[in-house]
């Protein structure tokens, strides 16, 4: 989509495992055969569906439709995975039947493993056996069907503001964070790095905020980018530090607890058993929060009347059902701290090429042993803008 400011605005999916090079693709072998009736060909699929279902190969299509000279149509069919001594003694009886009864000729034949997770990948799987290709969706995750127009204009929006907030940290480039309620569409506590409070001498870093081309030069104060630097400064080149963990994420998520703190003064002081049932219970939790009219975080005073005298019944579960719009990719560290607080949605403009475990360097969003997973988006913003932020950031103006 295009935007105000020139360029293309795209909002890109970012999946939980890494693409595979089409060519590097892991395939398993089958023992399948040509059908020399293509009238029978619906009668062998039933009967093979029962005696040898491909269980772990439902990307994969049972028949496979060849155009041979003459303009014939050459049809092949999967019978069943092939036995690991490549001996065909071992295929399954009933399958053997089969062969037998429709007088086929076995082969063995490669597929591909896994089904295709992008249309290149996809491409080139069928050029072994045909496998279906479908796009992500984000059905996994509660509340994530795709983007319409309204929700790409709005994604824009709360990146747009998250650009400003590292901007207006004055002369050094920071990471900044903003979570958004998507039920009130509104910005319900906002960050920036808090790691340290001087101003560090500017380097060439390996990052690069935008595509292509634009500034490359970054300060080492961006927590995300350089987790580490602080413990290798010595003293001598700054002035005081601030505390280390203190990450744009990590300030956001205070923040934020901070308000809900705010607006349920009385919760920690109730039984501690109706908390553990009202409160922890992030099924639940979305359902709790309620729209505000507040137009900004600034305005806590008039945030508070609108949830009542601290309901305990409405008060939410740390993050559940938020989204979080960083303007770098976060590090492992605050990526774990996002899991924990049960965020929906994280969008972040810039790759972390040094530590980030969004894409760059680890996909944690992709780790089947967490207990909670969010969906991951890179928001690519057009290089003119970035380039007018960075330079902005750099110069202090």
């Amino acid at each position: 989509m295009s935007g105000e400011d020139g360029g293309a605005w795209r909002i890109v999916h970012v999946p939980g495992r890494p693409p595979v090079p089409p060519d590097q693709q892991l395939t398993v072998n089958v023992v399948a055969a040509q059908i020399e009736q293509p009238k029978l060909t619906n009668t062998i699929i039933r009967r093979l569906s029962q005696i040898a279902p491909l269980e772990d190969l439902h990307h994969v299509k049972r028949v496979k439709k060849k155009c041979i000279e003459g303009g014939q149509i050459q049809l092949s069919v999967i019978l069943c995975l092939a036995p690991e001594n490549g001996d065909f003694d071992g295929i399954p009886c009933d399958v053997k039947d089969v062969i037998n009864s429709y007088q086929l000729s076995p082969f063995v034949a490669k597929v591909c493993k896994y089904a295709a997770s992008s249309k290149e990948e996809w491409v080139e799987q069928c050029k072994l056996w045909p496998t279906s290709y479908h796009p992500p969706t984000y059905s996994n995750i509660s509340g994530i069907t795709g983007f319409s127009e309204e929700d790409s204009q709005s994604v824009v929006s709360f990146m747009k503001y998250a650009l400003e907030l590292a901007k207006s940290h004055g002369n050094v480039v920071v990471n900044a964070a903003a979570i958004v309620d998507p039920l009130s569409n509104q910005v319900i506590a906002r960050a920036r790095d808090e790691v340290c409070s001087w101003q560090t001498p500017k380097t060439e870093a390996s990052a690069e905020c935008g595509s292509s081309g634009g500034p490359r030069q970054v300060e080492t104060s961006i927590s995300c980018l350089h987790p580490r630097w602080w413990v290798n400064e010595q003293t001598g080149r700054s002035s005081s530090f601030c505390h280390p963990l203190r990450h744009a994420a990590i300030v956001a998520i205070e923040s934020s607890a901070a308000r809900d703190r705010r607006l349920f003064p009385d919760v920690r002081y109730k039984d501690e058993s109706t908390i553990e049932e009202c409160v922890l219970s992030p099924a639940n939790s979305q359902a709790k929060r309620q729209k505000t009219d507040a137009n900004d975080v600034d305005n806590d005073d008039k945030n508070d009347t609108a949830y009542g005298n601290g309901d305990l019944s409405s008060r939410p579960y740390l993050c559940t059902g938020n989204d979080i719009y960083l303007v770098w990719e976060p590090c492992t560290m605050c990526a774990m701290a996002l899991v924990h607080q049960r965020i929906r949605r994280v969008f972040y403009a810039c790759p972390n090429p040094s530590a980030g475990a969004l894409g760059s360097v680890h996909r944690l969003q992709g780790e089947k042993s967490l207990n909670h997973h969010y969906a991951v988006f890179r928001v690519v913003v057009p290089q003119d803008v970035l380039d007018k932020v960075v330079l902005s950031m750099i110069s202090g103006s």
